[in-house]
């Protein structure tokens, strides 16, 4: 009798748990950045979030022309980029939040891959979540520019390394191309 109810206690945690992570409707890879107020100013606000189902259509519309682009398009889920204006009234909250998100991805399995901090301020921090040993299943790109904007950037599916760069490419993002040539030049036999 003593072994069943820590068995219990264990089906329920995990049953629980299970479906949380249904009710929050994350996948693996996703990463909820909440949401960003405009600044009151005026200045630069974009959000983007383009879904599986637009990403289809999208590989369906240049599957003749560049199949290997089609090919990526379909293994995407989601691509979530947030760019927010950094202002004197914005610039101090809005840089403690992109560092809280940065600090509460470890604890989710997320791996940080590179960190770049230079003497202008700027600060970037890159991380992925795996799927096995050979896709990931998430990537995060978060920019802080003190003197300009905030940029986040999560991307979700079964993404291959090497197709980081032509994802970059194709959606033109620059933080996504510039992570692309790394994670290629880092790639084995480089």
């Amino acid at each position: 009798m003593k072994i069943m109810v820590p068995y219990s206690l264990a089906v329920a945690a995990l049953t629980a748990g299970l479906g949380f992570n249904v009710l929050a409707g994350l996948s693996t890879g996703q990463v909820d950045f909440g949401k960003f107020t405009p600044p009151g100013d005026g200045g630069q606000f974009v959000e983007v979030q383009i879904k599986s189902n637009l990403l289809s259509l999208a590989a369906q519309l240049i599957e003749k022309q560049q199949p290997d682009v089609a090919k990526l398009l379909r293994s995407v889920q989601l691509v979530h980029v947030n760019v927010v204006g950094l202002t004197d009234e914005n610039r101090a909250e809005v840089t403690k939040r992109v560092r809280q998100i940065r600090q509460d991805l470890a604890p989710q399995g997320w791996e940080q891959t590179v960190t770049v901090q230079d003497k202008n301020g700027e600060d970037v921090g890159i991380y992925t979540k795996t799927r096995g040993g050979e896709a990931l299943a998430g990537l995060v790109i978060t920019v802080i520019d003190p003197k300009g904007q905030a940029v986040l950037i999560n991307i979700v599916g079964d993404i291959r390394p090497e197709q980081v760069a032509v994802l970059g490419e194709k959606l033109d993002l620059k933080p996504l191309k510039d992570v692309g040539a790394a994670l290629k030049d880092a790639a084995p036999g480089k």
